[in-house]
């Protein structure tokens, strides 16, 4: 049974991502610089042994080729030296300084030159070749230190001559070798860790300007475009925070203007109501001061007035400061049943005008909370504008909504800025309402991939047209999102 980990120490697996990941917290150039020394260095490593053993393998045949061509020729020899035991060998054998000879009897006896330094040990592929067992041998054989490459090749009947050249010029070269190529690879190592420095220092400048000048940003809260220089992936990436910026600087404008325009909507009802207020406080305080029953009356409707008026705008308010897209919760929404909820509502606050419906059946995908804001609110203007016992006509049609009054219109150099926030026309600013209804409408229709605009009824007065992307058959919500039904 595993008990606790030791205090200080994680148990296998649990380590944090940072530490898994610790070569992260490395600086970009940093990152660069090893990974190419390391790359080089590899390389250079990979080659330099590919060299040294191809030059080993090269050096050992050609020797390997050269004893056996020696071996042949002494064999064939006609010149011959006998020994005192009455075998014979090359002359040449006597003066060959870089050479051991013996002769091997198939009887394992050894016989060589008086001369000559000690033979190395021979073993049984000599042995092998006196008996007439092998055709030829080569071998490495050590002996007191050195190593010796032996050929044994067929001398004479159960006999074979053998040759040994000692190695050690051979090694002393590759040994030059090996130096030489791992003087180069420290150099090549170096080099490479000097042509990554550079590559970083260079390529990585735009990154380190790009982000001074982000660091300057968020510094200042100056949202200044960046400079853009090329077309690569860095000028792509300064491209898309210039966006970024354009984004967030129409996004704070917004933001200022609705702060501005709200404090100035605000302040109007404000001060007539605290005027109201402390003209009946005053009343009251005051035994000598007394209102008439019917001013009295007046005071306190203008009161309620305007507390309605100031919780229609900070309704109002809330729903211009969502300003984003459609959440998540969305359901599909019959247009033909909202419009008929709207115009219930309308109906109770203007009595007086008649509307006039014609609908075909649409379907969309959104905000059901939020389509009935808007169509409510074209109502609201429609019906606020038109004249006593006037007529709205409402139809709705493919996903065009259209609402005509019969009120004195909307002048043509106003049509562009109705819907803009707590925009009012000169003639509209005696009448209540905050000047955010419309922009509420425009809102919504964005929201909802759709669009309104501003023109001239049949009757001469304004026409608002609303269009909303849907379809004449409900929507089937599943998890991967709405589908028509068949």
């Amino acid at each position: 049974m595993s008990g606790p980990a030791p205090f200080g120490h994680a148990p296998f697996g649990t380590r944090t991502w940072e530490e898994r990941r610790w070569h992260y917290r490395r600086s970009l150039a940093s990152r660069v610089i090893l990974l190419t020394t390391m790359a080089v260095g590899l390389a250079v490593a990979f080659v330099a042994l590919g060299a040294y053993v191809t030059v080993r393998m090269q050096m050992t045949e050609t020797l390997d080729q050269s004893l056996l061509d020696r071996a042949h020729k002494s064999a064939a020899s006609p010149t011959l030296i006998r020994f005192p035991s009455g075998n014979e060998i090359p002359v040449w054998a006597l003066v060959a300084s870089d050479l051991r000879i013996a002769l091997v009897s198939s009887d394992e006896t050894v016989y060589q030159p008086d001369r000559m330094t000690r033979f190395p040990q021979l073993g049984a592929q000599e042995l092998a070749v006196a008996k007439g067992q092998a055709s030829s041998s080569i071998r490495t054989v050590s002996s007191g230190g050195t190593d010796y490459r032996v050929v044994s090749v067929p001398y004479a009947d159960g006999q074979s001559l053998v040759l040994a050249q000692s190695l050690a010029p051979q090694e002393r070269v590759l040994e030059k070798l090996g130096a030489v190529m791992l003087l180069f690879g420290l150099a090549g190592v170096i080099a490479a860790a000097m042509a990554g420095w550079g590559v970083a220092r260079n390529g990585l400048r735009p990154v380190r300007r790009l982000t001074t000048a982000v660091e300057e940003i968020a510094r200042t809260e100056k949202l200044d475009p960046l400079p853009v220089e090329g077309d690569d992936e860095i000028a792509r990436l300064a491209y898309a925070f210039n966006q970024m910026l354009v984004a967030l600087d129409a996004s704070r404008d917004r933001q200022r203007r609705l702060v501005v325009d709200a404090g100035h909507e605000l302040r109007t009802p404000l001060t007539s109501l605290r005027t109201n207020l402390d003209l009946l406080s005053q009343a009251d305080g005051d035994p000598a001061m007394t209102l008439p029953p019917e001013a009295r009356a007046e005071l306190l409707d203008d009161v309620r007035a305007q507390i309605e008026e100031l919780t229609t705008l900070i309704g109002d308010l809330v729903e211009l400061a969502r300003d984003e897209p459609l959440t998540h919760v969305v359901e599909s929404v019959d247009i033909a049943e909202v419009l008929d909820q709207a115009l219930a509502r309308v109906r109770r606050r203007a009595p007086g005008i008649a509307f006039e419906v014609d609908t075909d059946p649409w379907w969309v995908v959104g905000e059901p909370a939020g389509l009935e804001r808007a169509i409510t609110n074209l109502l609201d203007n429609a019906a606020k504008w038109s004249p006593p016992h006037g007529t709205v006509r409402t139809r709705l049609a493919d996903g065009v909504l259209t609402v005509d009054d019969e009120g004195p219109g909307i002048a043509e150099q106003d049509r562009p800025h109705v819907f803009e926030r707590f925009y009012r026309s000169p003639e509209s600013r005696s009448m209540p309402g905050s000047g955010l209804g419309l922009s509420i409408v425009h809102q919504v229709a964005e929201r909802h991939a759709g669009s309104v605009e501003a023109g001239v009824s049949p009757a001469g007065g304004a026409r608002l047209t609303l269009r909303l992307p849907g379809s004449r058959e409900p929507h089937t919500m599943s998890a991967a999102g709405p589908a028509t039904t068949a």
